[in-house]
């Protein structure tokens, strides 16, 4: 394979020979490289793909420099082999170069290129590594970009990029995952990305919002029923089980689900077999089962709402989706993608853009309703938008906007600013709401006391009655 060889000389020609031992010993296709200073050598290895081999020349004295450049030079290029070349007889510099990180050790005596050969031979499986490493990042990086393309999930924030990773890991293990995280988040889009990267994406994905059905309709929605099962059942139908066999069954809002009604769903976790409603064999399913919630389940198990033995099952693997305000810098790259997508649905909305003000107001905006939110406010403001630029005006949601707007009263502007300082913090703090309570100065109980009620939307009002 081709080799980089990059050499950084402190005086001129001083390294002249060890560099045409280099090119004598490598393969016409490599390269060697010299280099004089520190700032040329980075730029390279920031630069080049190519696998690379990093010769520093030893100087007296000069050992706390080799220890810092060889861990700016593996920032730039991520485990790069560093050798240290010095001259015969020099046992300090070689202790210090191996203290300071360096993988090898050269002397620059004859016969220096048998040295050369065997120290390529030495390097050789760790460039291989290095070099099939880099393909690896470089397909998953490629992975990712279609995930998000096809799935809708982005984002560059480093948040993101976890949940991507975990996405990409645990899709291809067919065992039960659970995803967790508030509403608006995209919870479907993971169970959807789920199923697409675990296998043929034509194989049945079946979705199930358990909050929507009384236990007996879920229990005929999920197994499905026998012919004169009861009252109605005029044929026999098939339940989302038997339809997403093979496939992927996402439920929903599984916290919703009744104690009772998640022993059933417990026992198919668990032996993958069912029966319908009114039915007397058992029906075998192979459909990975990806459930979600918004709920606290752990705090549900406490309270006697949620089965520990199948919180336990479920949990193969638990997805936690980051809410908005802990996606550093992905405001804005949302904010413009749904943008584009309106414009690309409704042809009459082309050519609108968001202005750096309007930019800045949602970035300054908790977004209780997360992503989902975020949608709206974009598709609603290029609606309300007469010119082609939108403004913090178009967005016209509450919180958005001038902090100085005098029409707001005291209370509600005291409000607002606790929001922001609450999302800056778990910002910060990378969604983990302990840390954002100790960069607040708050205790963890104080913190989930003004999250609850400053970032959850306000309750509706309670019509009245005429």
């Amino acid at each position: 394979m081709s080799f980089r060889v990059i050499l950084l000389e402190h005086r001129r020609a001083m390294l002249a020979d060890l560099a045409m031992a280099f090119r004598e010993a490598l393969d016409p296709s490599s390269r060697v490289d010299r280099v004089a200073s520190a700032d040329r050598l980075l730029a390279l290895l920031r630069a080049d793909a190519v696998p690379t081999v990093v010769v520093l020349s030893a100087r007296p004295g000069a050992e706390i420099g080799a220890k810092r450049l060889i861990s700016r030079a593996r920032k730039a290029a991520p485990g790069v082999p560093v050798v240290i070349a010095a001259e015969e007889g020099d046992v300090q510099s070689a202790a210090c170069a191996i203290e300071a990180g360096a993988n090898d050790f050269l002397i620059l005596a004859p016969p220096l290129d048998r040295r050369v050969a065997t120290l390529i031979g030495k390097l050789r499986p760790l460039v291989e590594a290095l070099a099939r490493t880099r393909r690896l990042d470089a397909a998953n990086a490629e992975l990712r970009a279609s995930i998000q393309a096809r799935f809708s999930l982005v984002g560059e924030s480093a948040a993101m990029r976890r949940l991507l990773a975990l996405v990409e890991r645990v899709a291809a293990v067919p065992r039960p995952v659970l995803v967790v995280g508030e509403r608006g988040t995209g919870k479907e889009l993971v169970a959807r990305a789920l199923h697409a990267i675990g296998g043929d994406p034509a194989r049945p994905i079946v979705t199930l919002n358990c909050a929507a059905f009384t236990d007996a309709l879920l229990e005929s929605e999920l197994f499905g029923h026998e012919r004169g099962a009861f009252t109605g059942a005029e044929a026999t139908r098939r339940g989302a089980f038997e339809e997403a066999h093979g496939g992927t069954l996402f439920l929903d809002e599984i916290g919703n689900m009744s104690p009772a009604f998640q022993q059933k769903i417990l026992r198919v976790v668990e032996y993958g077999t069912y029966r319908r409603v009114g039915g007397s064999r058992d029906l075998e399913t192979s459909a990975r089962i990806v459930a979600a919630t918004n709920a606290d389940l752990p705090d549900r198990i406490r309270r006697g709402a949620f089965l520990g033995d199948l919180y336990d099952r479920l949990t193969f693997e638990t997805i936690d989706v980051p809410p908005l305000r802990a996606r550093k810098g992905d405001i804005a790259v949302l904010a413009r993608h749904f943008l584009s997508q309106f414009a690309r649905e409704i042809p009459a909305f082309q050519g609108k853009r968001l202005s750096a003000s309007a930019i800045d107001a949602l970035e300054r905006y908790p977004f209780p309703g997360n992503v989902r939110e975020l949608k709206n406010v974009i598709e609603r403001a290029a609606y309300r938008d007469t010119e082609d630029e939108i403004t913090p005006s178009d967005i016209g949601m509450l919180g958005v906007g001038d902090d100085s707007d005098p029409t707001g009263s005291f209370d509600a502007r005291v409000t607002e600013y606790k929001r922001r300082l609450l999302a800056e913090a778990l910002a910060e703090a990378d969604g983990n709401g302990a840390e954002a309570a100790r960069l607040l100065g708050l205790t963890y109980d104080q913190f989930r006391y003004h999250r609850k009620t400053l970032v959850a939307p306000p309750p509706r009002a309670k019509r009245r009655r005429r």
